[in-house]
């Protein structure tokens, strides 16, 4: 068992790096989420044209380039290390995701090969008011109709749906209960009877938004009444992904402390010869070496589609996003006042730490998970 990443993927990383320092600073990151649009259309269409980033795992015969899902998570720890504000996750983590997990092969080549070449922003409307990412949290009903289906109901906090160009909707056929009689659907976001309202979220570089469909028209996305099993799998692969993610934003925490800490003087001598900022410092490492360890575990079982990726998804996400607020948090105290001003990016990684967190359900929801994956 080797988790070394090859020279290739490696020299992936480099170039990706190199992109976002440049495209991607602090300075373009606070442009981007102070725009309209939340993130920097040239800098998402690069991102295809330069790097393919959005045909990463999609598979050649859909237009992507068929890699796995460790380049993936490379991907995501750089992004979330450059704090990047683009639809990424909810584009190709989770709708994309989907499509590839639910559809089928005429159902892929109309939908996938719009997102791998950048044109197309797709978003994964699954919560609801008052639920979770369970299947119980599910139900927005769909009836079917001589002319095909028709979805009624509403949808809340949907990552990205203020700028997705289509949803990929969870909907449930009524008087069903649990993982039963759930469907996935695809709607276009400017299809009559969706209604989009933006909402102010914590991650100020990301959008959500609730989603409102009033009779709507929809297509069908695989299997009627089996769309849980896709689905389920798109959450634990996109779990791994936010992992990833999560490590990237805690190694820039780190990193942020770190060199702080060797410029900042008081009585005379730099922050970081004091041992308790030292103590700190070393406990933040622990934190983004154990969750990094985690996360590529993770991503080496989802390659390899071994069976321990059940276990191992759940421990990932839980690991990773609680390293992240550990680090996040770190960053904050060594910086000491400046870290609070909004003027300093210490914020901004606080803000996506704790969104990550809750995004997909928290950490005491993925342990759980994991306590049911051991059976204990």
């Amino acid at each position: 068992m080797n988790f070394a990443f090859s020279d290739e993927q490696e020299a992936f990383r480099t170039t990706l790096r190199r992109f976002l320092d440049e495209r991607s600073n602090s300075e373009a990151v606070r442009e981007a989420i102070e725009s309209d649009r939340g993130h920097d259309p040239e800098v998402w269409r690069r991102m295809a044209e330069d790097l393919g980033l959005q045909a990463l795992a999609i598979p050649e015969a859909h237009g992507g380039a068929g890699f796995g899902f460790l380049e993936l998570v490379i991907a995501f720890e750089e992004l979330g290390r450059a704090l990047a504000p683009a639809p990424y996750f909810s584009t190709i983590a989770l709708a994309a995701g989907a499509i590839v997990n639910a559809g089928t092969e005429a159902q892929k080549a109309a939908l996938l090969p719009s997102i791998a070449d950048g044109t197309t922003i797709a978003a994964l409307a699954l919560t609801e008011p008052g639920g979770g990412w369970d299947a119980d949290g599910i139900g927005l009903g769909y009836t079917r109709t001589s002319a095909g289906y028709v979805l009624t109901g509403a949808k809340a906090l949907v990552l990205d749906g203020d700028r997705a160009n289509f949803f990929v909707v969870a909907a449930r056929c009524p008087g069903t209960k649990g993982t039963e009689g759930i469907t996935l659907f695809t709607v276009p976001a400017d299809a009559p009877g969706v209604e989009i309202a933006p909402r102010k979220a914590l991650d100020l570089t990301r959008g959500l938004a609730d989603v409102t469909f009033k009779a709507v028209p929809a297509t069908l996305l695989g299997t009627v009444d089996a769309g849980w099993a896709p689905l389920e799998k798109t959450l634990r692969q996109a779990s791994v992904c936010l992992a990833a993610e999560s490590v990237g934003g805690a190694q820039r925490c780190l990193d942020m402390a770190v060199e702080y800490a060797r410029i900042r003087v008081q009585f005379g001598r730099p922050i970081g010869s004091f041992q308790a900022v030292k103590h700190r410092a070393v406990d933040m490492l622990l934190e983004v070496e154990g969750a990094r360890a985690a996360a590529y575990y993770a991503a080496w079982a989802a390659h390899e589609d071994n069976p321990e990726f059940t276990i191992v998804a759940p421990l990932a996400k839980a690991c990773c996003t609680d390293a992240f607020l550990a680090a996040a948090a770190g960053n904050i105290q060594i910086h000491g006042g400046i870290g609070y001003t909004w003027e300093h990016d210490a914020h901004l990684l606080y803000r996506r730490a704790k969104a990550n967190d809750q995004l997909l359900g928290d950490a005491s929801t993925h342990r759980a998970k994991l306590a049911d994956a051991l059976g204990i």
